[in-house]
């Protein structure tokens, strides 16, 4: 097997960072020690300055070892911190050395160009993931806003308009709270940044709030309980922790992502949000509960303020929605592989189109396709496809639509009256396909069957398909070319045309149906899975056998569609039923697939699809392939090895009558092998069907696989089985296939 390549960048960044680790540690002991070395003492005040200075040396280091891109920022960062911590050292001096504790002083012009430097460091830093993210700048702003009229109204405001207090104090003094705001600024919009950040910008962000959370605890403490202040400058010891762990770690030297995502509205961001949008009258009702006055004017200005940035905000959203919409409309509405319309997308057309009786349609099927695909593997087959669309629009008038059906068949619309303008487009189409077509060294030569039908007395879109299809049909018995609809051809096409217009009108208009026959366990007969089997009830000819319409589909590539159906409906049933009966209903689903399925490479996505929408685990879906359609590997053979890795169950059915079935065994990952009916037969006759039977079940067992006896049909052949080693059984002794299988009644037959 091989091994993916290994990101040891990745495996490095992860791994424990010692530098980081031992400084953490330190610095966590020392937020322990503080306290008890007592704060405004000449031993607190020389450990508190001598922490400082190494946390500044820790980031001097770390920015050697790293050699971070965002160099400057780290710069400025490391200005900021080195003026606070002048600020720090010229405090202790005047308090400790000098017994002086002016207001204010040199110390606070220290500090706050410091916090000045360090937001601007911080926004240096962090400026590739907050770049380009206009959503989460808003909701920082929102944020910052709210609560920021908050600390003007009851901090700013008041010390500001205190006239007891000198001109230079209430400056300085209302300095501190603006500073403060300018790091909540920060901090909002680091928590609401998109994108993945690395650590090192994890440990920015845990500094930059425990600074702003110790600065709002120290102004409060100062004022009302001083003797705990020892305790608030633990914060600053943290933001010195998470400044210098930031420095060291290993992903400071990652350039990181160039631009950042936009973020989702969810639920929490949203009751943020709200919540404080909600502060505006909250602040109303408070301030007339308590002092009876208002603080009219920061409180208007913060609620108009916002207000226009919650509307600017919402509107965003509406419109990312109103654009991913969109955007999820046409995906929807285009074929991945072409980039042409898809059905759905052309039924939509159609329908809007044959109203207005100047329509015409073209269905167009490629003749050689399979042979391609077969011969040459799916990939160019894929190619081939994309260069026939180019060549198809190119053969068309502006305004015509051209769409990709399924498989190699296209449709074309035209609204136009004249049955010689669509005449002349499929001369341009026939002349277009004549060339041959270069793909991977290749040159392949496909032609098409044409079929076409005009809207005259028409009013239903199905019904133009339906002649369509016919006529294409009708081509294609005759060997190619193109075919007009007339009445006659209702009569003269062969069965299997109106077979396959019959059949794709029954599956938009909800004919089909789906029975469900037991596999049961031996000998007790117990219900362990049931296999899914496609019945089609016509309106005028009843029930259809499967053995008429399946090499219909199959031939015309209607059974990927089928086969979606069913898919979706079997698996939809599987979870009703546990619902329903719990305990005693199947514990697996068994669904046929066809090559024609296995040829496409999505079809492991459609069924990863369906069971993520269903909701049924994929070890209870077992999907049955015969041995044809595996035998020649390829894309087919692919597909299987995906649906095993989901963790799907595969099944070989009709084991046995292939010509190398136990090859297939080492090169199809197979769980079940469900042998044929023609072993299971004569099974109670000594001879050559009761020695191959034996065999079988030797095999599955020697190769931990597991038997299911396909056409049981008696009890003594269910008990030969069971007496060869055979422990699950499916046929008419246990139940026919019906649409609502009674659970108990193969338990009462066993």
């Amino acid at each position: 097997m091989t091994r993916p390549p290994v990101d040891h960048d990745s495996v490095r960044i992860n791994q424990v960072d010692r530098p980081v680790a031992g400084w953490t540690a330190a610095g966590l002991l020392f937020c322990v020690a503080y306290p008890l070395l007592g704060d405004g003492t000449p031993l607190g005040a020389v450990a508190y300055s001598l922490f400082d200075l190494t946390a500044l040396g820790v980031i001097v280091l770390g920015m050697r070892r790293n050699r971070p891109p965002e160099r400057t920022g780290w710069l400025v960062l490391l200005a900021g911190l080195s003026f606070r911590t002048l600020g720090d050292i010229t405090y202790e001096v005047m308090r400790q050395v000098l017994g002086l504790e002016p207001f204010p002083s040199v110390a606070d012009a220290f500090y706050l160009t410091g916090t000045v430097l360090t937001v601007s460091g911080v926004l240096l830093l962090a400026r590739r993931w907050l770049r380009r993210d206009l959503a989460g700048m808003l909701d920082a702003a929102i944020v910052a806003s709210g609560l920021g009229l908050v600390w003007w109204v009851f901090v700013i405001g008041p010390l500001a308009a205190d006239a007891s207090i000198p001109l230079p104090e209430r400056l300085v003094g209302s300095a501190y709270p603006v500073c403060d705001l300018f790091l909540l600024a920060v901090v909002a919009r680091l928590l609401t940044r998109a994108g993945r950040p690395t650590p090192s910008l994890r440990w920015v962000t845990v500094a930059v709030v425990a600074t702003l959370a110790a600065d709002v605890s120290f102004q409060a403490i100062i004022a009302y309980e001083p003797q705990w202040e020892g305790f608030v400058m633990i914060g600053f010891i943290l933001s010195n922790v998470g400044y210098g762990a930031a420095a060291l770690h290993r992903s400071a030297g990652e350039a990181g992502p160039a631009t950042g995502a936009e973020v989702p509205l969810g639920h929490r961001r949203l009751a943020v949000l709200a919540g404080c949008t909600l502060l505006v009258p909250a602040l109303l009702f408070v301030q007339g509960a308590t002092n009876g006055t208002t603080s009219w004017l920061p409180i208007g200005v913060g609620a108009v303020l916002l207000f226009l940035l919650v509307l600017t905000r919402m509107s965003g959203f509406v419109t990312e929605v109103q654009r991913q919409a969109g955007q999820l409309e046409e995906l929807a509405m285009r074929d991945e592989l072409t980039g042409l319309p898809n059905r759905r997308d052309f039924e939509r057309r159609l329908s809007a189109s044959v109203a207005g009786d100047a329509t015409q349609v073209a269905l167009l099927d490629l003749n050689g396709f399979k042979e391609v695909n077969d011969r040459h593997g799916h990939a160019v087959g894929d190619r081939l496809l994309t260069v026939v669309a180019e060549r198809l629009r190119g053969a068309l008038r502006d305004g015509d639509v051209v769409a990709r059906m399924g498989g190699d068949e296209f449709a074309i619309l035209l609204e136009e009256r004249s049955p010689s303008v669509m005449f002349g487009v499929v001369e341009r189409i026939s002349a277009a396909l004549v060339e041959p077509i270069r793909v991977q060294g290749h040159e392949l030569l496909v032609g098409a069957s044409v079929g076409t039908a005009d809207g005259r007395g028409v009013g239903d879109a199905y019904e133009l398909l339906r002649r369509a299809d016919v006529a294409m049909y009708a081509a294609k018995e005759r060997g190619g070319r193109h075919r007009a609809y007339t009445p006659d051809l209702d009569t003269r096409a062969g069965e299997q045309a109106r077979l396959a217009a019959e059949l794709r009108t029954a599956l938009e208009a909800g004919q089909l149906s789906l029975a469900y026959q037991p596999i049961v366990s031996l000998p007790e007969g117990r219900v362990v899975s049931v296999e899914a089997l496609l019945r089609w009830t016509h309106p005028e000819r009843g029930a259809i056998s499967p053995a008429e319409f399946i090499p219909v589909a199959e031939e015309t590539g209607l059974v990927v569609e089928l086969g979606a159906w069913v898919l979706r409906t079997a698996c939809a049933q599987a979870v009703t039923w546990r619902r329903a009966f719990g305990a005693t209903a199947p514990e697996r689903m068994s669904v046929n697939v066809s090559v024609r399925q296995l040829a496409e490479p999505t079809f492991a996505g459609v069924v990863a699809e369906v069971l993520a929408w269903t909701g049924l685990s994929a070890r209870d879906l077992i999907v049955e392939v015969t041995e044809t359609a595996v035998f020649d590997g390829g894309q087919a053979l692919r597909t299987v090895k995906a649906l095993h890795e989901l963790g799907v169950r595969v099944a070989l059915d009709d084991f046995g009558t292939g010509h190398s079935s136990l090859g297939l065994l080492q090169t199809v990952p197979v769980d079940i092998i469900k042998v044929d009916k023609s072993f299971v037969d004569r099974v109670t006759q000594a001879g050559r069907h009761a020695v191959i039977a034996t065999a079988l079940i030797q095999v599955s067992n020697g190769l931990g696989l597991t038997a299911v006896a396909e056409g049981v049909e008696t009890a003594d052949q269910a008990a030969e089985l069971h007496r060869l080693g055979y422990r699950f059984a499916q046929g008419y002794h246990f139940g026919k296939p019906v649409a609502e299988p009674d659970f108990g009644a193969a338990l009462t037959r066993a």
